[in-house]
């Protein structure tokens, strides 16, 4: 008869961070953030030349700066736990990509509509990053590695800061202009 053995508190923090499951787990939401941002870098500039305003443009153009440096950060944030910065495909980016090319592909080239199609999608990227670098950064924080959670938690601010532009720059005015536009 086979008796499941529990483990004590102490038995467990006998057990390298790097053979647990919770590791297992960081290092694997990392390879899907690292595809994500590689593929968002793709994917910015096509929104930036679709934009109408000269606003929401350069936005665009800022931040895909910032996406490659986040690119960067991520490749020191593998480093720094000894592992190789690796991209594994992020299905829910794959989508968000797809969809913010159907919403500029749906709308009417040089419309404000359109500028308000590029928000929401850049958006939903944006609540997405939060999410992940959020979640990594703390992750990276429980299993001690210091140096990966403060490059996390650099990104997820300017992720932060990124959404928030875009809810400024969408009620400044493109949300009310693009609701006079006729379908």
């Amino acid at each position: 008869m086979a008796t499941n053995k529990v483990k004590t508190p102490e038995q467990e923090q006998t057990t390298p961070v790097q053979e647990s499951a919770l590791n297992e787990l960081f290092i694997d939401e990392l390879k899907d953030i690292y595809w994500a941002e590689k593929h968002l870098a793709k994917a910015l500039p096509k929104m930036a030349k679709a934009a109408t305003s000269d606003e929401l443009r350069s936005a665009i153009e800022n931040h895909l700066e910032e996406t490659e440096r986040q690119i960067t950060r991520l490749e020191d944030a593998f480093a720094s736990i000894g592992e190789k910065a690796v991209a594994v495909k992020c299905e829910a980016m794959a989508g968000l990509i797809k969809e913010g090319e159907e919403i500029i592909s749906e709308t009417e080239k040089g419309s404000i509509t359109r500028d308000a199609g590029i928000i929401s999608a850049a958006q939903k990227i944006e609540h997405y990053e939060i999410a992940s670098y959020g979640t990594l950064r703390t992750l990276a924080g429980v299993l001690g590695y210091e140096q990966a959670a403060e490059l996390l938690d650099s990104t997820l601010q300017e992720e932060k800061t990124c959404d928030s532009l875009l809810t400024q720059i969408a009620e400044a005015g493109i949300n009310q202009s693009s609701k006079a536009e006729k379908a």
